[in-house]
């Protein structure tokens, strides 16, 4: 089916609630607080965010990023998390058009989202977020085209295998936690929805990312080896480059062989 830009249009706008809910996620996910009540509030006057107050974006114009009522800074995240998601599920969208890989790329794409935000502020991998994710890839598995339950059944437990031993030699080695179990599961969700070859391919592209940024963390003197990175935000990277161009990066390696 060819691309039709209404449909665009209209995931766009799909995209830009979902990215809504998703801040609220991000905010209140790991303090244990429910997503559904209470309502958003202010948390500089405790006002509660009118409905004309929360149109994703569109209402961080408009009140120039500050609350009506009190003028408390407005976090530049939430308008940054909601254009994020809606450019995600458009461009899910034009790769896969109207398919069960669509459903699938932008309910992935929607967890990577609130993953990464959550793992760069908290340092957390919320289980509410990595297991249903591990149970919906391996449930989509058989109608995905870059997949197949096989695939899927082996990445889940080959991503989060490598992990746990990982995480489990460097204890062994140094007596310290070198990786959070949230990573392990992270990368066998991972695994679930892209298959053992694109769960490799976001492994690769997160730990080049990591490397990157420790490195220059460390060469600008705002760390030392020993500095916690979110490696969790890392994986998010490297599953969306996964999800868009990874069959294309395995045929193309597999080639060379």
């Amino acid at each position: 089916m060819p691309f039709s830009l209404l449909i665009a249009i209209y995931l766009a706008l799909v995209g830009l609630i979902v990215g809504s809910y998703l801040n609220v996620v991000i905010h209140r996910l790991p303090l244990g607080i429910s997503t559904v009540t209470p309502r958003s509030r202010c948390p500089g006057c405790g006002e509660v965010v009118r409905a004309r107050d929360n149109i994703p974006v569109l209402s961080y114009i408009l009140l120039r990023g500050r609350c009506r009522h009190c003028k408390a800074e407005i976090s530049p995240r939430y308008p940054l998390i909601e254009t994020l998601t809606a450019l995600l599920f458009v461009a899910c969208y034009w790769q896969f058009g109207l398919s069960v890989e669509l459903l699938a790329g932008v309910l992935f794409c929607a967890a990577m989202v609130a993953l990464a935000a959550i793992d760069a502020e908290h340092f957390l991998l919320p289980d509410k977020i990595t297991l249903p994710g591990i149970a919906v890839g391996l449930l989509l598995s058989p109608w995905l085209e870059w997949s197949g339950w096989r695939s899927a059944l082996i990445g889940a437990l080959l991503g989060g295998g490598m992990l746990l031993a990982l995480a489990a030699g460097w204890y062994w080695l140094r007596g310290e936690e070198g990786m959070g179990l949230g990573d392990v599961k992270m990368l066998a969700m991972l695994g679930a929805f892209l298959g053992w070859k694109g769960m490799l391919v976001a492994l690769f592209f997160a730990s080049v990312a990591g490397s990157v940024v420790g490195l220059a963390v460390i060469a600008s003197g705002r760390g030392g080896m020993k500095s916690k990175l979110p490696f969790g935000t890392f994986l998010a990277l490297g599953a969306v480059v996964a999800l868009f161009v990874g069959p294309r990066i395995t045929r193309y390696y597999l080639s060379l062989l």
